[in-house]
């Protein structure tokens, strides 16, 4: 079953979005498709500035993908001094892509 997963993380900076991005995809620059994710399952992420920090929002192919992805990106964000990230996932109920 998809999930959502929703990353609220205050004080994260759009520098350090740009470094953990380049850190998941091993290579300089955005992530720009689901291909540059260190494993499969992403169906789509969307990231954006909040009035304190950042917010992700995921949606994956399954909890069990994401799980995968969380041993990849867990490290990344306390490389970057974000140590208390928390995800919260939710099951899909309704995913509508272009």
């Amino acid at each position: 079953m998809a999930i959502v997963v929703v990353l609220d993380m205050p004080g994260m900076t759009q520098a350090q979005y740009e470094q953990s991005a380049e850190k998941v995809a091993g290579r300089p620059g955005p992530v720009e498709s689901p291909a540059d994710w260190p494993v499969s399952g992403l169906i789509s992420h969307t990231a954006a500035p909040t009035s304190n920090g950042w917010l992700v929002v995921d949606v994956w192919e399954s909890e069990e993908a994401f799980q995968q992805f969380g041993e990849t990106l867990i490290p990344i964000l306390r490389e970057l001094g974000l140590a208390d990230v928390q995800p919260q996932t939710y099951p899909v109920f309704n995913v509508v892509t272009r």
